[in-house]
């Protein structure tokens, strides 16, 4: 008897150092979508994106190192649309200081398919990947290169007649990023920090709110990569008007039709600044609702539903000053990555609200 009371303790032992050791692997691998939106939003703050024009995905990992070979990719810069346009007669300086962001940019994504699959395929190959996770695993694996691809297929947006990637291309690359670092932030959580066996899921109005939280920041997100991609911030740098109003007199363009909410400069950021405060009444509904439920509420709902009010706050103060300075690049890549963060705390409060009814 006791053999085998050891042996079960032993086996819990060693399953619990299986969660954790996975549930740090996706933590880091997190940490790495976290990192590359980041460099991300430094490439397209500085212009760099269509400064390397040709795609390598297997052998386009080194930088050039000869002088030849410089010379020969910015040769290429010079045929697009954006050097002819807005960037003719940069010198090769200047070219090298933004090949280096979208280079490390590449560089990044390829690092993090390295971090991600390889220990994937160690803890799957010794049996050590927790029930039903191998099946995200590869899921994820297939996000990650359809990510590649799609990079690829935005930044080919930009080389014909424009100086600056497709909005809507833009769009589909963050929001995917968006689910990619989502996933990774949802199975890790259910690892590292899981919530208990046998607490009961808060009420049904809450889960709901907790989703419009959730539904309503990943929109808000998807709003301002249009904002970015159509460079609708270096407008109406104020607030809280726009030209003096809260609605500027040159609106709607009624030869765009529903391509205003898209294309038209005004109406896209005027569109990011209502998802925003569509953001701050749904989380402050939500957050006001948990202080008035109280100690009714489990302490990480509570906990998680603060986080949340204050990650929001903080975003919309970074958003502001982010117009006001006429996006000034720290500020911008705060903005988006504080998007990242708020992202990934409705993912939290999300889990929290769930409950774990039953074992398992």
């Amino acid at each position: 008897m006791a053999s085998t009371i050891q042996t079960n303790q032993a086996s819990v032992a060693a399953t619990a150092r299986d969660h954790r050791a996975v549930g740090l692997w996706l933590a880091a691998s997190a940490l790495m979508v976290f990192a590359m939106m980041v460099i991300g939003a430094i490439t397209r703050l500085t212009e760099s994106g269509l400064s390397m024009v040709e795609w390598r995905p297997l052998i386009g990992t080194l930088p050039p190192f000869t002088e030849a070979e410089w010379q020969r990719v910015f040769a290429l810069y010079k045929e697009t649309s954006q050097y002819q346009l807005m960037n003719r007669g940069m010198g090769l300086a200047e070219f090298r200081e933004i090949f280096f962001w979208e280079w490390l940019h590449r560089l990044w994504g390829r690092l993090i398919g390295l971090v991600f699959a390889l220990p994937f395929l160690w803890f799957l190959i010794r049996g050590r990947l927790p029930a039903g996770y191998a099946k995200h695993g590869w899921i994820l694996l297939g996000l990650g290169a359809l990510q590649g691809v799609i990079g690829w297929w935005m930044v080919k947006s930009g080389f014909v007649d424009r100086t600056e990637v497709s909005q809507y291309r833009l769009a589909v690359h963050l929001g995917l990023a968006f689910f990619i670092l989502g996933y990774l932030v949802w199975l890790a959580l259910g690892l590292l920090w899981p919530v208990e066996t046998g607490r009961a899921p808060a009420p049904r109005g809450y889960r709901r709110l907790g989703a419009w939280c959730h539904a309503v920041v990943f929109f808000t997100v998807i709003s301002g990569a249009i904002v970015a991609g159509s460079r609708a911030g270096f407008l109406y740098n104020e607030w809280p008007t726009m030209g003096g109003g809260f609605v500027p007199g040159n609106f709607w363009d009624a030869t765009l039709g529903w391509r205003n909410l898209f294309e038209n400069h005004v109406v896209v950021q005027f569109d990011h600044r209502m998802m925003a405060y569509l953001t701050l009444a749904v989380v402050a509904a939500f957050w006001i609702a948990t202080l008035r439920l109280g100690d009714r509420l489990h302490g990480r709902v509570r906990l998680a539903a603060h986080g949340l009010m204050a990650g929001v706050l903080l975003q919309l103060v970074l958003g502001v000053a982010t117009l006001l300075t006429v996006v000034w690049l720290p500020l911008g890549v705060l903005h988006q990555a504080g998007a990242a963060i708020v992202f990934c705390l409705t993912l939290w409060a999300l889990k929290e609200l769930r409950g774990r009814p039953e074992t398992g």
